[in-house]
């Protein structure tokens, strides 16, 4: 799991806890030993009350709440990893775009305590839309100076959770063994999974497609089925504690994660893209290229770059135009 000859010891803020990801997300981290002080920020009154609650489980995180915008400085001050879920989630019918207008803002204002608060942490993004909110997260620490791109993370591993899950149904494998990259965005059409990569799997076309349009759009399957009571929460904040802990493993010098992530890339000719990253010290140490892909899949990736683009636009035009 993580390096036990190492004296590992992280302070992590979840920003975003009282919500519907960000309380299961906290008692995640809560229950990792990479973590030793935990704190808790939301806006909402019952925050100290999550925080108070959580304190309660026998393992040695210590745990603090934060609420209101107040207090938000204080609860980044000097942590190693900031997770953050903050935001509106979706409701049926609501597309991630719509999420923008109230979740720009929420972000931006994140992005100023941090510069204030813990300039050098690592920052791991679940707000959405992702596609947009990295960016922005990025323009504004480029306005407050202290902006690394190797510190930056939009978390996409509920692509990949879904993924492996679908693949490893289909394919009857062991999903603790299944392993499926998914490239490109953190919204319907720019998620990509490879699944021509996937090692000894044979899809019929039919399962391809299926699968592909399933992975792209797991969200509003939960939405769905929830019937107006909420979005991907369980399953989110086991995909963000799932990012964070590898990333602190990474960063206690454990070597080999590699992970999909959504950072500043070079890859394609999309600013921010997620494809398989190697986690370090220091962060994103190496960006790698997403190797061979079949027809159908570069068919489905030159319809997706340009929306993946205008996202990203929109995320920086928020930002410097304010």
């Amino acid at each position: 799991m993580f390096s036990k000859t190492r004296s590992l010891n992280y302070k992590v803020c979840v920003v975003g806890a009282a919500g519907g990801i960000g309380q299961p997300l906290s008692l995640l981290l809560k229950n990792n030993p990479l973590v030793t002080e935990l704190n808790c920020f939301d806006v909402a009154p019952i925050t100290p009350g999550v925080a108070a609650d959580l304190s309660h489980i026998n393992t040695p995180a210590k745990v603090k709440g934060f609420a209101g915008p107040d207090s938000m400085v204080e609860a980044l001050e000097g942590c190693d990893v900031v997770v953050v879920p903050a935001g509106v989630p979706r409701k049926p019918g609501m597309t991630r775009d719509d999420l923008f207008n109230i979740n720009a803002g929420i972000v931006a204002g994140i992005g100023a305590g941090v510069a204030k608060a813990c300039p050098k942490a690592m920052l791991c993004i679940i707000s959405n839309p992702v596609n947009s909110t990295v960016p922005i997260l990025a323009e504004t620490l480029k306005k407050e100076g202290c902006y690394d791109p190797k510190r930056l993370f939009g978390v996409t591993t509920l692509d990949i959770t879904r993924a492996n899950t679908f693949v490893a149904e289909n394919q009857g494998f062991d999903v603790a063994k299944t392993n499926v990259t998914v490239i490109g965005g953190h919204a319907g059409t720019t998620i990509l999974p490879l699944l021509s990569q996937v090692e000894g799997a044979k899809f019929s076309q039919e399962d391809t497609e299926k699968l592909t349009h399933r992975i792209m759009f797991g969200g509003d399957e939960v939405v769905q089925a929830k019937a107006g009571g909420g979005s991907a929460t369980l399953s989110m904040a086991y995909a963000g504690a799932e990012f964070a802990i590898k990333l602190m493993r990474a960063m206690g010098g454990e070597k080999g994660i590699t992970e999909c992530t959504y950072v500043e890339s070079t890859v394609t000719p999309a600013r921010f893209f997620s494809s398989p990253v190697t986690l370090g010290p220091n962060g994103a140490e190496e960006i790698h290229g997403y190797g061979e892909i079949s027809p159908a899949e570069q068919t489905l990736f030159d319809n997706m770059i340009g929306d993946l683009q205008a996202q990203i636009q929109k995320g920086v035009d928020f930002v410097n135009k304010k």
